[in-house]
Order: structure tokens, then C-alpha cells, then sequence
């Protein structure tokens, strides 16, 4: 038996005892990727820990505590307050505002993994407080993101069109960022509908109060209670609330008078104090130093988090605790073993197998399956750089359009990037407050699958087969 084949069937392994024995999947991948790459592939220390993606750990890291601060200050619930009123009171809207957003990030030239850790936290403490879906809004702000990420002055637009250009393929820019645009609204639109997007009430105050009791202790981090994807609920973060925080006026709105219970002070969320200002301050310069100065989102996040820790302790003291470590322990952990599998040759020897294969449709449907499987759990750029220069034999047979072919790839590589052991979806998972992470680890995992065994088929039938370009 090959290496390369042991290398993969010990992933499987891994994910069967990962799944029924309940043991974090990442502590199980850094074991894996030591005995694999000891004992098959002979390598040494150095070489199983060159996998180790010390900048999403970074990322995670610096991300999180940064939003827990802000959490534990009530910056977040007076964004998601301001949200509110920015869309007056239409909940249903949010999820599609996150998309845009997210998208217009990326559109502009922003990193994917940077739109979806500074849009993330936001989105996914609103969908706590008014019991929106976390799936639902996760998927949104993944979707947007990689709907505007192919954008002729995008990163990842940037990236494809000059491998295009490198291979002396034939290329349309707008074609690929048309193609991913399409693909990701359309699947956002799918996943509106099916997970309760519909349900959602236009007077976001009235969600907020319906079925929940009322709080009167401040910021707090809701429990989601299910949508249309079914209940999620687990354990609050450190100094959450056990109920959802509604603001007295709007529950007066919302069921015609005030109820017999005492009001929220005003302050909790409608006013600005001194912290709540500095943390505001501290996100929009997250934002100004990815985008403007393509600083490290990681690296920004953690150096914003110690000033505001420095200057308010009070509201930090438990802003550590509350990073999200075993979702950084499981993805450090399966990126690593999958860093041993590219040091091995595994995934190379995967596609060049598929491209020898002879039958050109064949080769561009398994190539696009690759694309979406392996990079569910890797760098997407990673994987069209791969991919890309193994299609070309076949494309020059002229059987097969270029510009569907590298746009199907494209997509395929990018569109499963909610995945939870994708950096994007790592961010979702790490940001959603009050959510049971296990449960949302397995939802997420169980959406990027069908993902996974969907989407290719799709766009190979919608670009590919037609033989555009």
C-alpha cells in the first residue's frame, strides 16, 4: 500500500473516532500527522510542524479576544442596537446585509479570511440576541465573502487571472467573478429559505421579545434557541445572561404596552461610554489596517485587544478565557496533518491520477470534486494553484472551455470555504456567542459536506459541459 493512500485512510480514521468517540478532532490530526509522518513518511519534528498554520492561529487567537472585550463592554449589543434602527426593526434584512457586506470587502481587495473576521463576530452576536439561526448567518457572511471574491481587483481574482495568464489559457474576468457571484447568491438564497430566514419578523423587536423572558442586567450574550435548523443551545459564554436583553421600549412597541417587569436601563445599549467608544475605534482601525495597510488581521487584532485590556481591565479580566481554544486546538490540529499530507505528495498524487484519466469531462468533474474536498480543509488559493496548471493538458485538447473550466474550479475551491475546518469557517465558529460549539461544529461540518457533493456537480453542469470560453 502506498503512503499516499495510508495518509488518507488514517484521515478517515480519524474522522470516524473523532465522530463517535467524542474526542476534540485536532488533538486526534496532531496525533495523526506525528505518527504518519514519523513512521511513513520519515520526517522529522521541523517537517510535521512546517503544516502548522501559526497564522490562522493568530488569526483566531487575536479575533476572538477582541470581540469577547467587546462583548463583556456591550459594544456589541450597542452595534447590533444600531443595526436595528439602521434597518428599522427589519430583521429579515440583516442576513442580507451581512452578505453585502462581506462581499463588498472582498470586492475591494480584501483577504476573505479579513471580511469574514470583521464581519463575523457582529453578525453572529446579532443573530444571538434576536434568535436568528447561526448557520444561517454564518453561511451569509461565508457566502458574501466569496461572492465578491472574485472581482477583477479581488485577491482571489487577482490570483486566478494570472495563473491564467501564466498557463497561456484563455480568460474572461468578469466571466469568473460573474460565475462565483451567481453561484454564492444562489446558494445564499437557498440557505435563507431553508433555515428560517422567511420566519423571521420585520419588527426585529418584536423576534427579540417573542418567547423569551427580559433581562434587566445589562449586556448579555443570547441563548440561540432554534429557527428553521432546528434548536442549538450549550453553554453561554463566561458572564453571559440566561435571557435574551430586550430594550423596554421596544417590548412596549412590540406588544402594545409596557410589561410588568423592570426596564432595562437606557445606558445598556443605546449609549456610548468612554470603552464602548475606544472599542469602536479599536474595530474600525482592525478594518482601516487590513484593508488600507494589508495588515495581519491576527496580529492587529491582538496588539487593539492588549490597549483596550491595558486601559479597561475590568472588562478584559475574563476576555482570555472566553477565546474559543478548543475550536483553535481542532482546526491547528487538522491543518497541521493536512500540511503533512502536501509535504507527502498526497494531494499531487490525487490529481495528477484524476488527470491521466484520459476522458476530459471526467477529469474536469473529479478535478472540481478534488478542489472542493481539499480545500474544505486547506488554502483554496492553495488548491487553484494546483489545480489550474493539472487541467491544462486536457484543456488543450479543445474539448473542453477554458473559461468554465478555470471559472468551475474557482468556485468549487472557494464555494466550501464554510466549512469548519476552513479558515472562514473557523472564524464563524469561534465568533458565534451562546451557541453549543459542538453541536455547531457538527452543523457546519454537515453543511460543508453537502457543499462539498453538490456545488461541483453543479457548476461543472453550468460552466464546464456547455464548454464556454
Amino acid at each position: 500500500m502506498s503512503a499516499e493512500l495510508i495518509s488518507i485512510l488514517v484521515l478517515v480514521v480519524v474522522f470516524v473516532i473523532a465522530t463517535t468517540r467524542s474526542i476534540n478532532m485536532g488533538a486526534l490530526a496532531f496525533a495523526a500527522a506525528y505518527g504518519v509522518g514519523e513512521l511513513v513518511a520519515d520526517f522529522d519534528a521541523d517537517k510535521i510542524f512546517a503544516g502548522f498554520p501559526g497564522d490562522l492561529f493568530v488569526v483566531l487567537v487575536g479575533v476572538t479576544y477582541l470581540f469577547a472585550i467587546a462583548r463583556a463592554n456591550g459594544t456589541t449589543d450597542w452595534l447590533v442596537h444600531a443595526s436595528i434602527r439602521l434597518v428599522r426593526g427589519r430583521v429579515v434584512l440583516i442576513p442580507w446585509v451581512m452578505f453585502v457586506l462581506t462581499g463588498a470587502l472582498t470586492a475591494i481587495g480584501a483577504v476573505s479570511p479579513a471580511a469574514v473576521a470583521i464581519v463575523a463576530p457582529i453578525a453572529l452576536s446579532f443573530a444571538a440576541r434576536y434568535q436568528i439561526s447561526p448557520l444561517l448567518m454564518g453561511a451569509m457572511v461565508v457566502h458574501g465573502a466569496q461572492g465578491g471574491g472574485f472581482s477583477p481587483i479581488s485577491i482571489y481574482g487577482t490570483i486566478v487571472n494570472g495563473i491564467v495568464e501564466r498557463e497561456k489559457l484563455p480568460g474572461n474576468e468578469i466571466a469568473l467573478f460573474l460565475a462565483s457571484l451567481v453561484v454564492n447568491l444562489v446558494i445564499a438564497g437557498v440557505v435563507f429559505v431553508l433555515f428560517g430566514g422567511l420566519k423571521l419578523r420585520n419588527d426585529g423587536d418584536g423576534a427579540a421579545a417573542e418567547g423569551t423572558s427580559v433581562s434587566a442586567s445589562g449586556p448579555a450574550s443570547a441563548s440561540v434557541s432554534g429557527s428553521a435548523s432546528g434548536p442549538t443551545s450549550g453553554p453561554k459564554s463566561a458572564g453571559a445572561g440566561t435571557s435574551t436583553v430586550v430594550d423596554a421600549d421596544a417590548d412596549a412597541d412590540a406588544k402594545g404596552a409596557p410589561q410588568d417587569r423592570e426596564e432595562e436601563p437606557e445606558d445598556d445599549t443605546t449609549r456610548l461610554n468612554p470603552a464602548r467608544m475606544a472599542t469602536l475605534a479599536a474595530l474600525v482601525a482592525l478594518v482601516v489596517a487590513v484593508l488600507a495597510f494589508d495588515l495581519d488581521a491576527g496580529l492587529t487584532s491582538i496588539t487593539l485587544a492588549v490597549l483596550l485590556s491595558t486601559c479597561w481591565p475590568e472588562d478584559s479580566r475574563n476576555a482570555v478565557s472566553q477565546i474559543a481554544w478548543p475550536t483553535v486546538l481542532l482546526i491547528c490540529g487538522v491543518l497541521t496533518y493536512v500540511g503533512v499530507l502536501d509535504e507527502m505528495g498526497t494531494i499531487d498524487w490525487a490529481g495528477e491520477g484524476v488527470s491521466d484519466i484520459g476522458i476530459p469531462l471526467l477529469s474536469a468533474v473529479l478535478l472540481c470534486y478534488i478542489g472542493a474536498l481539499v480545500s474544505a480543509f486547506a488554502s483554496s488559493v492553495g488548491i487553484m494553484g494546483a489545480l489550474i496548471p493539472l487541467a491544462v493538458p486536457f484543456l488543450a485538447q479543445g474539448e473542453i472551455g477554458a473559461v468554465g473550466m478555470v471559472a468551475a474550479l474557482a468556485v468549487s475551491a472557494t464555494v466550501v470555504d464554510v466549512s469548519p475546518f476552513s479558515t472562514n469557517g473557523a472564524l464563524v465558529l469561534a465568533a458565534a456567542p451562546g451557541v453549543d460549539r459542538e453541536r455547531f461544529f457538527r452543523q457546519l461540518m454537515v453543511y460543508g459536506g453537502i457543499v462539498v457533493a453538490v456545488v461541483p456537480a453543479v457548476v461543472w453542469l453550468a460552466l464546464v459541459v456547455p464548454g464556454w470560453g
